[in-house]
């Protein structure tokens, strides 16, 4: 786990409900994570192939030979070079994680504007969204006898009304792409923020009594089903709790403290992650990566879970 309390902010992804009013609808992640996944939570280098390549298409590597994949990377990285001095720069990088996110966010919400603009007014009504959503549900109640499933339903749907009208911002309970997106999304939207830190809270809370303790922080990430010691990376993040989460050591964050965890302002996971490739590639230390440089360090910025950027190499870098 990553010390001195600095979390990487992964975009969050919802995961939405198996849409339409004719199938039967699965639970769906029910908050956005914006800080809860760490560079060292995943595996090998996933987490920066993602966040360079994003996350969407960083399956279709798999297939590529070590060969395809540094063919691939060289493509991108003449994309890269804004200057086209040859070299890459720190900020040319952080803006190229940047506009591989923008883009995920938007084609994102453009792929599942279909499902939910059910009358084609290029606008998403709250009841479009609910019946899309939920009609199955509310239609069905019998079949949603389970008590989880009852409780989660239950649950999910007061709050992506709240969710929905806090993205609403002329409140015509009809949402724009833009104001979708904020829904989809809102840990990129400032005025979001709140309904990120309060479905935080409300999930990880689970003594309802408005603050997250050590115990329901740790709960969160770690079930500690078979009783025996906790791992060395639980007593660690309980230390970071002691020690960065619980600022007013009362020993609980309240909602300032948990906008503190998930949400920090000093903190650009862009300019961290780009900091960082180039940190790990930079042989000759000039601060800079040449294009031999970041091929002969192609596994981290691709390597075998990278995404299949030729859709890339056909768009105008503009678009990107």
């Amino acid at each position: 786990m990553a010390g001195g309390g600095a979390l990487r902010a992964l975009p969050a992804l919802l995961l939405l409900v198996a849409a339409g009013a004719l199938g039967k609808p699965t639970a769906r992640q029910e908050r956005a994570r914006a800080g809860a996944a760490q560079h060292e939570d995943l595996p090998g280098f996933q987490y920066d192939h993602e966040a360079f390549l994003g996350k969407e298409e960083a399956r279709s590597f798999d297939q590529l030979s070590p060969e395809e994949s540094r063919e691939r990377l060289g493509k991108i990285v003449d994309r890269i070079d804004d200057d086209k001095d040859g070299y890459i720069t720190t900020e040319e990088l952080k803006t190229w994680i940047k506009r591989v996110q923008k883009r995920y966010i938007y084609e994102n919400v453009a792929k599942v504007w279909k499902d939910y603009d059910l009358n084609k007014d290029d606008k998403i009504a709250w009841e479009e969204y609910k019946q899309a959503t939920y009609g199955y549900y509310l239609e069905n109640p019998e079949e949603f006898q389970d008590a989880t499933d009852q409780h989660s339903f239950k649950k999910m749907l007061p709050r992506d009304e709240r969710r929905f009208k806090a993205a609403d911002l002329d409140g015509d309970l009809a949402a724009t792409r833009e104001e979708f997106t904020a829904f989809l999304h809102p840990e990129e939207f400032e005025h979001m923020k709140n309904i990120v830190v309060l479905e935080t809270l409300e999930d990880i809370d689970k003594n309802e009594d408005g603050f997250v303790d050590q115990d329901e922080y740790i709960a969160d990430m770690f079930a500690n089903e078979e009783g025996g010691p906790e791992p060395d990376w639980v007593i660690t993040e309980r230390e970071q709790f002691s020690d960065f989460r619980d600022l007013n050591k009362d020993g609980k964050m309240d909602k300032d403290e948990i906008q503190h965890w998930i949400l920090p302002q000093d903190y650009d996971h862009a300019l961290a992650e780009a900091r960082h490739l180039v940190y790990e590639s930079d042989v000759d230390k000039d601060q800079k990566l040449t294009k031999e440089e970041v091929l002969d360090n192609w596994n981290m910025f691709v390597g075998s879970q990278a995404t299949n950027y030729g859709e890339d190499l056909t768009r105008n870098h503009d678009e990107l």
